[in-house]
């Protein structure tokens, strides 16, 4: 009854559509969203110019605001980021995660081998999630570092393949290839050498692909992609809360619960983590400067700009691009749209107010998937000019 009652909100043709629809957004706004193939179409006139007029003024805004970042941000230092090590070989994290897996691999604990590697390059250890965990290592150990890169590479092709599937019947055909070739700019850095040394990369790999496998009548499949995800990195939680918010909305309850037993199982994991860490702490040990750079939102545009195919782009011309798939991703509606687009803005918000410059890389969780959305701009900017042209007809 709830879902036919929100399927006539969506059509405002209807005498009772308006009242219908209102009534909706406040007692289930998910399944009201869920329920509108194109929302962005149902926007009032005004919020649908305040929403144009807002991206075009961050557009226009990230322009000057980069600049300062990039040249702040320690993206050209191999000694201190991912890209960078990646770039010029220097010994930096990926150098590194390295040096770790190989003494893991040749039978190492992986805590000793983590810490005293850490304590040597003069990382900090402290707090205990300054430390990696453990699982990449451990693939490291299992199939190789050459084998961890084939990995990402089927991992990014199952993404492409996955996420085409899920968007047939939501959405044209030329957007499902476009979204698929997307994925592929969005993955580069899972198809560079380094590829197979980079957390945040496998991380946001399978992110994407618990996006694009989440089915509400077979949901277990993108749980378990997004249960590895948090196994390599723990900056996957907040996609899982979100999970877990939107199933409680939705009155899911047998989703919710699968997704609060695998946060549970992740909270078990990092109780352990903490102990092999503070068991190989030493005084003295560097410690972390702490995240609350407040570093603002040039810092995520900077870090798409420079992990993504925008790198062949100049910063003035890739940051404000970066924005569009924000845009793009609220075009499909649906719970892929509604689902993604809180994800994408509440990650880079994070990344904004916590992340320090040299923390860029934390970006990757939010890639592949996030590029898919350039797929979705040209359906946002002809579902806004609509809402501009015929508001009334959406408001009777």
């Amino acid at each position: 009854m709830v879902r036919r009652l929100c399927l006539r909100a969506a059509r405002p043709d209807e005498p009772v559509a308006f009242g219908a629809r209102q009534l909706m957004v406040l007692r289930d706004p998910v399944v009201w969203w869920e329920s509108l193939e194109r929302p962005l179409r149902y926007l009032p006139r005004a919020a649908a110019l305040a929403l144009l007029a807002t991206m075009a003024a961050l557009m226009v805004w990230s322009i000057f605001a980069t600049a300062p970042v990039e040249q702040a941000a320690v993206l050209d230092k191999p000694t201190q980021t991912e890209v960078a090590s990646e770039g010029q070989g220097g010994d930096g994290d990926l150098a590194l995660y390295r040096r770790i897996s190989e003494r893991v691999t040749a039978g190492e604990g992986y805590y000793a081998a983590a810490v005293s590697e850490q304590r040597a390059s003069n990382y900090p250890v402290r707090p205990f999630v300054t430390v990696r965990l453990p699982t990449l290592a451990m693939i490291h150990k299992a199939i190789g570092i050459d084998g961890a890169r084939v990995l990402v590479v089927i991992l990014l092709l199952l993404a492409v393949l996955f996420m085409m599937q899920r968007l047939r019947g939501q959405c044209l055909p030329l957007e499902r290839v476009g979204a698929g070739i997307l994925l592929l700019f969005g993955g580069a850095a899972a198809m560079t050498p380094q590829g197979g040394l980079i957390h945040g990369v496998l991380a946001g790999l399978l992110l994407t692909l618990a996006l694009a496998l989440y089915d509400p009548r077979r949901w277990w499949p993108a749980l378990i992609a997004a249960g590895l995800a948090l196994a390599v990195r723990e900056l996957a939680a907040p996609f899982v809360l979100l999970w877990l918010v939107l199933a409680l909305m939705q009155r899911s309850y047998r989703e919710a619960a699968g997704v609060a037993a695998l946060l549970a199982l992740f909270g078990i994991g990092l109780y352990f983590h903490y102990l092999g860490v503070t068991a190989q702490l030493l005084p003295g040990d560097p410690a972390s400067p702490g995240w609350d750079a407040l570093a603002g939102l040039a810092l995520p545009l900077v870090a798409l700009s420079k992990l993504t195919a925008l790198l062949l782009l100049p910063t003035w011309l890739a940051a404000p691009l970066a924005i569009l798939p924000l845009l793009g991703w609220l075009a499909p509606g649906g719970r892929l749209g509604l689902f993604a687009s809180l994800w994408f803005a509440g990650f880079f918000l994070g990344v904004a107010l916590f992340a320090r410059p040299e923390n860029f890389y934390w970006v990757q969780l939010a890639l592949p998937a996030y590029f898919a959305g350039f797929a979705f701009v040209p359906r946002a900017f002809a579902d806004l000019t609509s809402a501009i042209r015929g508001a009334q007809q959406h408001n009777p």
